[in-house]
């Protein structure tokens, strides 16, 4: 009986004494993978348990086979609960990787939940594709091209480069078509006559910038037209400038001759500068003098209304604006300089427009009356002629002035009862002019085609 007794209070003993819980691997969580580059990622992770034994290695590990394991590439971190970040380094660019946060102790190492990620593409210059140099005409091109892949970093300029040497680059003119990749066509501008022409795509990214095949064009000379008036058997040189096909002479049509003093708001008056120097006008004499061959005819406004032949008539306010506004963001200003939004649409663009002879010489940059930039001398094939004026009273006897200086050209648009619009161009400025002008003034007429 004692010995039952005593067996069963050291049963009680033992039952008392606490129990030691049992130790297991770790417990990890893997965190986020951020701060991707080509060659390096960071994750982050959480030591939440040391399963009751001491953390003697923590980190991540990873592979590019699933499932990785501490005998792959890891990172040793200091040990404890808590969470932390690793540096994966020495990473392939444009790979795909699997990485798991791990802990170690006496029983074993714990792995936490696989995460995938893929590092950057390696950043390289873009790739660009020259396409065709097409719409050739004599002061422009177009040039089609496609930027294929952007390097794995953004483009942040394309266009295409020209120049009359080999091998252009940004540094050369230049169109600027925005950001990103895929397929464009740039307008080339500011072209000299019958000149050969080296052109090459670019694409530009945070490390460089691409080129692609280079193209060669010449552009053309410029082509006239003609125009026989049926009336009198004159005939005429036509240009086409943009969607306008303009004539590239002054007027001559001569029906009646009258003389400086013979002004009219009202009623059309023709003359010739300077005729006569005596006795009675004819058109017959009229038509043999020099600045008639050379001028032609002086018209106050209601005669330049009737004057233009059959298809064609005199170019109202806003078809000579059109013609300005072409020529200006297309190139033709003298110093190349290209149109900035909110610049005059008549600046710089006078010499572009003038005859090559016949202007009275100025020394003034830029103008037609220098033959300083002699690419840009009637580029656009206007051929404007300084034939002058005749004006609505007399300096002593002479009613006609500014011949070889200065060339007043008509609009058909009036500003008032008495007066119109006028376009004028003169030797010593290198901007197109215009202002409102009584009718009876006496001014050339280009026809525009209807």
């Amino acid at each position: 009986m004692k010995k039952t007794v005593v067996l069963l209070f050291a049963g009680l003993l033992v039952s008392c004494i606490p129990q030691s819980k049992p130790k297991t691997i770790p417990t990890v969580i893997t965190g986020d993978i951020t701060e991707i580059t080509t060659t390096t990622a960071t994750c982050s992770y959480e030591v939440t348990d040391t399963g009751g034994a001491e953390i003697t290695a923590q980190g991540v590990c990873w592979s590019t086979s699933e499932d990785p394991t501490t005998e792959n590439s890891k990172t040793e971190d200091d040990t404890g609960l808590g969470t932390y970040t690793s540096n994966i380094s020495s990473l392939t660019p444009n790979t795909t990787y699997y990485v798991r946060a791990y802990a170690t102790n006496s029983i074993g190492t714990a792995y936490g939940e696989q995460k995938t990620f893929t590092t950057e593409k390696e950043k390289t210059i873009p790739t660009v594709i020259t396409g065709d140099v097409t719409d050739i005409g004599t002061t422009t091109a177009s040039c089609s091209y496609e930027v294929t892949d952007d390097g794995g970093a953004e483009v942040t300029a394309r266009g295409v480069c020209w120049s009359t040497s080999e091998g252009p680059t940004t540094a050369d003119s230049k169109t600027e078509d925005g950001t990103g990749v895929g397929t464009y066509t740039s307008k080339i501008i500011g072209l000299d006559l019958i000149t050969t022409y080296y052109a090459r795509a670019y694409a530009t990214n945070s490390e460089g910038t691409a080129y692609g095949e280079q193209k060669i064009f010449t552009t053309k000379d410029i082509e006239y037209g003609s125009l026989t008036d049926d009336r009198d058997n004159n005939e005429y040189k036509t240009i086409q400038i943009s969607n306008q096909i303009w004539m590239a002479e002054n007027l001559k049509y001569l029906p009646a001759v009258h003389e400086g003093y013979d002004g009219s708001r009202d009623s059309p008056r023709f003359y010739v500068y300077s005729y006569p120097d005596e006795g009675e006008p004819n058109v017959t004499d009229a038509k043999t003098t020099t600045n008639y061959l050379t001028y032609g005819v002086l018209y106050n406004w209601q005669a330049a209304l009737i004057a233009c032949p059959n298809g064609w008539h005199l170019p109202e306010y806003d078809e000579w604006i059109e013609l300005f506004t072409y020529l200006s963001q297309n190139g033709y200003r003298y110093d190349g300089t290209p149109f900035i939004k909110g610049s005059k649409i008549y600046d710089k663009i006078a010499k572009s427009m003038g005859a090559t002879t016949g202007w009275s010489k100025s020394d003034n940059s830029g103008v037609i009356g220098n033959t300083d930039y002699p690419e840009n001398r009637n580029k656009s094939g206007f051929s404007a002629l300084p034939g002058g004026r005749r004006y609505n009273y007399s300096s002593g006897s002479n009613y006609f002035l500014d011949r070889k200086t200065s060339g007043y050209w008509w609009s058909a648009t009036e500003t008032s009862e008495t007066e119109a619009w006028r376009i004028y161009i003169m030797n010593y400025t290198p901007n197109v002019s215009y202002s409102s002008s009584s009718k009876d003034m006496g001014f050339s007429v280009r026809c525009i085609k209807d």
